[in-house]
């Protein structure tokens, strides 16, 4: 691998496609994720959502749909955990994933605890579960480049606001300031009103790929995001609309500072 290469984030929705008459019933089509990261042929993939949370909370300690990306991409080496395991899980997509096809080593995950907000789901009052934060470190072009993938909680949909509950943010933040390399965090921050995420992750010396192009179909914001440390320097980016999944795919390439 050169030098320079090129990073795909994907919120994959546990595979559900996107039907824009009927979104929440739309099948379950794991093979269009693997033809999208097939066509995008990025040297490293950021997944989230990769597993439909089953009832109770329950976790197949075989992942059905990562070990189904995992086997159709022979190219890549990869790193896969799930969020705590909890009973309140709601049947939505939980669980990421890094592929990368340079080897992975020194795999990480720290649990990103969720304040008791109260919600309602379908008539019954509800707490949300804890989001997660996973890394590894790649070789790429003869550097070590720190990788991180994270799917924060939707406080918008729970009308709150991460900037009110500022936890899992700043959680995310301590890890990238240990970070002393070349590093990227990708994910779906779910954060609606996006400039005090950038500004916050700013000071902590990331920026963004891009803020303005919209990445979720459902409304129109921007919750994927691809930061990057000043020892990387991004090449160009584009966001693709994908049949694959409700949020539309951002790539990035990039390369070394100096």
């Amino acid at each position: 691998m050169s030098g320079r290469f090129k990073v795909m984030q994907l919120n994959m929705q546990f595979g559900q496609i996107w039907d824009e008459r009927d979104p929440d019933h739309a099948p379950v089509r794991i093979e269009s994720v693997i033809e999208e990261i097939r066509t995008q042929d990025a040297d490293v993939v950021m997944l989230q959502e990769v597993e439909h949370a089953q009832p109770g909370g329950t976790q197949p300690p075989m992942p059905p749909n990562y070990l189904a990306l995992k086997h159709a991409l022979p190219g890549y080496e990869s790193f896969f955990a799930y969020p705590k395991e909890d009973p309140r899980e709601l049947p939505f997509g939980i669980g990421l994933a890094i592929f990368s096809k340079a080897p992975l080593r020194d795999t990480v995950r720290y649990d990103l605890p969720s304040p008791p907000v109260e919600f309602d789901f379908y008539g019954e009052k509800k707490t949300p579960t804890d989001r997660l934060l996973i890394g590894a470190t790649a070789s790429i072009g003869g550097r070590s480049v720190r990788l991180f993938n994270t799917h924060l909680l939707a406080f918008f949909m729970l009308n709150s606001s991460s900037e009110q509950h500022i936890e899992q943010r700043r959680l995310v933040v301590e890890q990238l300031k240990q970070s002393p390399g070349p590093t990227l965090l990708a994910g779906d921050f779910n954060v609606s009103k996006h400039d005090s995420l950038i500004r916050q992750f700013h000071e902590a010396g990331y920026e963004t790929v891009q803020s303005t192009e919209v990445t979720w179909r459902r409304r129109p914001l921007v919750l994927d995001h691809i930061f990057h440390n000043q020892q990387l320097r991004p090449q160009r980016y584009w966001v693709r609309p994908t049949p694959a999944s409700d949020h539309h795919v951002l790539l990035a390439e990039f390369g070394f500072a100096v």
